[in-house]
């Protein structure tokens, strides 16, 4: 059976946190606040998370990964490289900017575009969706036909890129190359929002109406 997939949405941004769970193993990407209903989901299913993914650093993506990292002290953090410096700086992550001071261990191992990690035999690649981050990735299994875009590319929408690190036109190129690549059918689950499919942001996001 292809992984569960099941989504937690958190406080006070309306972060999407999910889990997946196959073959035996568990994965949490972008933990964000409030991880209670997460934790019981983990109980249920009895297996501890070998690795938390995360898409990108921005603090509100991050800032479950401490509890996750006590409750489970052998879970591994994954993050992408060009993000890295952002899980233990607040500035950096944005989170001071909301008067907070949301950090996380450092990385336990560092992601690349081109990478492939696996869940048993359901294989994920990492995708290039730097833009709204200077690292920011995407999640891909061909075989489940999924997704994980984090704040690159949203139902409707795209991420920011009038903060700092942003670039849109970065961000624009690497979901037309790396994103709207995929086949239409992929669903699409974003970092914030209902989710959606490649086709259906290809035909309607109008962020995206020149790269169709």
């Amino acid at each position: 059976m292809p992984p569960r997939i099941d989504l937690f949405v958190t406080a006070p941004l309306d972060t999407n946190t999910y889990l997946l769970q196959g073959d035996g193993e568990c994965w949490v990407v972008d933990p964000a606040m409030g991880l209670e209903r997460l934790l019981s989901a983990i109980g249920r299913g009895g297996v501890s998370p070998s690795r938390i993914l995360l898409t990108h650093g921005h603090g509100d993506h991050i800032a479950g990964v401490m509890e996750l990292k006590i409750a489970f002290p052998a879970v591994s953090v994954c993050c992408p490289i060009g993000d890295a410096d952002m899980l233990t700086d607040p500035h950096k992550n944005l989170s001071a900017d909301f008067g907070l001071e949301i950090v996380a261990p450092p990385a336990d191992c560092f992601l690349r575009p081109g990478d492939t990690i696996a869940m048993g035999q359901w294989s994920w690649q990492v995708l290039d969706t730097s833009g709204h981050t200077q690292g920011g990735v995407s999640y891909y299994c061909p075989r489940t036909g999924v997704v994980l875009t984090g704040d690159a590319l949203f139902a409707g929408g795209i991420g920011r890129t009038d903060i700092p690190g942003g670039d849109e036109p970065r961000l624009l190129d690497n979901i037309s190359r790396n994103l709207l690549a995929l086949p239409d059918s992929t669903r699409v689950l974003p970092g914030h929002g209902p989710e959606s499919t490649i086709g259906r942001e290809r035909r309607e996001n109008p962020f995206l109406a020149d790269r169709r």
